[in-house]
């Protein structure tokens, strides 16, 4: 049975980072396109970014290039957010997810997605 645990949320003042983790069983990421996306309150989920499953290409969205880079170990089955320089904005609750087919090319829409974790929140205040 497919389980993501995420982890590495909290808070931390503007300026300052924070690394998500999520962390598959039952389940081999390698090969799918993975991706994280937010949801904060009142608001929508957004699509953040993604890794294609070849893991050569990936996209982050506008308000966050430069300050957040996804990663992914296969060897582990984890999948990372890199998130630096934080701002208030950020503040949200994070999903990883992971693609509906194999050697998908991902994408920021949240249809593409098949298997979701259950979120960790990251709250960016001073």
């Amino acid at each position: 049975q497919l389980h993501f645990v995420e982890s590495g949320g909290g808070w931390v003042q503007p300026g300052g980072s924070l690394r998500l983790s999520c962390a598959a069983s039952g389940f081999t990421l390698g090969g799918y396109a993975i991706g994280w996306f937010r949801q904060a309150p009142g608001r929508e989920r957004e699509g953040v970014s993604y890794i294609s499953g070849s893991g050569v290409r990936t996209n982050y969205a506008d308000s966050v290039k430069g300050r957040f880079t996804i990663s992914r170990d296969n060897a582990k089955n984890t999948m990372y957010l890199q998130m630096n320089n934080l701002k208030p904005d950020d503040t949200a609750v994070y999903y990883c997810a992971v693609g509906k087919t194999p050697l998908g090319l991902g994408s920021l829409r949240a249809a593409e997605y098949e298997y979701w974790g259950q979120g960790t929140q990251v709250t960016v205040s001073s």
